[in-house]
């Protein structure tokens, strides 16, 4: 039975392809969810891709996944510096959590330098663009390859 991984994307990430690509690039989240679901069945996982605009429905996400889950991958975007509740959830996954980036956070302003993500996070991967979604997969399955 193949492991599962849930990748969940945080608010405006459906905007990708459109949405400052200077910053984000220029491919979609469905370019992105289709390179992930490639590169899972490489490494034999199965995986659940979501994304959502709302920090309640993340979070609902995050509680399923302690059931459903052997892995989580997130990429909580602007709920990164702001979401005590996502933190909170976090803290009760007992399998590897990796946080993503598709930009480098401390190269921008401020307040994207404080994550409430990154001190329950096993990682953090930042700064590749749509390629971090591919690391943090590589990550996620030697993780789970060790955890056996």
């Amino acid at each position: 039975m193949p492991r599962t991984v849930f990748l969940l994307n945080g608010p405006n990430l459906n905007l990708l392809g459109t949405r400052e690509p200077e910053i984000y690039g220029h491919e979609t989240l469905g370019d992105i969810e289709t390179m992930c679901a490639n590169r899972a069945a490489e490494h034999g996982l199965a995986l659940d891709f979501r994304q959502s605009n709302h920090e309640g429905e993340i979070v609902t996400w995050i509680q399923e996944a302690r059931l459903a889950a052997d892995g989580l991958i997130i990429n909580p975007a602007a709920y990164t510096h702001t979401s005590v509740a996502i933190q909170d959830a976090l803290r009760m996954f007992e399998g590897p959590v990796i946080e993503l980036h598709l930009s480098n956070t401390h190269k921008r302003e401020a307040f994207r330098h404080h994550s409430f993500v990154s001190p329950v996070a096993t990682g953090v991967i930042m700064g590749f663009g749509p390629r971090g979604y591919a690391l943090a997969l590589d990550a996620m399955a030697t993780l789970l390859m060790e955890a056996d």
